[in-house]
């Protein structure tokens, strides 16, 4: 009888709460994702999950074209993380911060489908904290998650996407296959150069389905360059700042990566990185979003 009278109060009291509109009953379904490449799409972002995972970071010393700075370490990512499906675009750019960073040239062409470029460091990252905010006041993104450049691992990571070859469609690279100029990488077969940006997904997706991570245009990624690569648990070196590498002019830099229009394709490879002082822009470095959970 104690326990009949516990039930009947339990129901008593749920009956006498207020009730409310059903869609406001619903649990807020969780933002991350669940699976490699789910979809979901913020302010006209799309975006792929990438899960949380182990890989190995660098390439080995078999690898044709290999250079200095990618000695193999072992990363672990404990949290997954959403990664743009593209480059960001002038499109979006425009929309959210209005002027082009910099000057169009004969190599960047304009065009709301063409990757922005021209743009340095603290523009990248000026432009993920104000789509953060704007993402925030419309209700799609909760407060917990923010946009940002990805870290030197989360990169390339995400470019791999699960591979463990020079490239994540595999040992060798086409201009078919990526946008990039002259010689393919590693005797693959030789395809149109355009010599200039394309519109962002004009290339085959990675298996986690993101487009353009080999060539079109570099992306800047938020860690400060060190000669050696970060390995370990969530590595993020964009506080260590005091440990960067210095240049031979004794410049610090942050790390850009992917390749672009400009090079063959041997610097589009996976584990190929390249320094570029935070103050500089170039037509051939843009970016590319992630959103992760602070």
């Amino acid at each position: 009888m104690i326990w009949r009278s516990i039930l009947l109060g339990v129901l008593e009291s749920a009956v006498a709460a207020p009730s409310s509109s059903p869609l406001a009953q619903q649990p807020r379904p969780s933002f991350r994702g669940t699976t490699a490449s789910e979809e979901r799409e913020v302010e006209g972002v799309k975006l792929r999950w990438c899960p949380a995972g182990r890989f190995v970071m660098g390439s080995p010393p078999s690898e044709p074209e290999r250079r200095p700075g990618e000695d193999q370490v072992e990363v672990t990512l404990t949290r997954g993380f959403w990664m743009a499906q593209y480059e960001v675009t002038q499109g979006q750019w425009k929309r959210v911060i209005g002027k082009l960073p910099g000057e169009l040239t004969a190599e960047l062409l304009a065009g709301d489908d063409f990757p922005v470029g021209n743009v340095n460091f603290a523009e990248a990252e000026a432009f993920c904290q104000k789509l953060t905010e704007r993402s925030r006041r419309s209700g799609v993104l909760p407060e917990d998650w923010e946009f940002r450049l990805p870290t030197e691992a989360q990169w390339e990571y995400a470019c791999r996407a699960g591979t463990t070859t020079a490239t994540a469609f595999g040992d060798r690279l086409s201009s078919k296959q990526a946008n990039f100029k002259g010689k393919p990488y590693n005797g693959a077969e030789r395809g149109p150069s355009l010599n200039r940006a394309a519109r962002v997904g004009s290339y085959p997706a990675n298996a986690w389905g993101l487009h353009d991570m080999h060539g079109n245009i570099y992306e800047w990624c938020r860690d400060w360059y060190h000669a050696r690569l970060p390995g370990g648990t969530d590595p993020d070196l964009h506080s260590a700042k005091s440990t960067a590498t210095r240049s031979e002019h004794g410049d610090i830099s942050r790390v850009r990566r992917g390749g672009c229009w400009a090079d063959e394709g041997w610097p589009c490879r996976s584990a190929f990185r390249l320094r570029f002082e935070p103050e500089r822009r170039y037509d051939h470095i843009g970016f590319r979003v992630v959103v992760v959970r602070k």
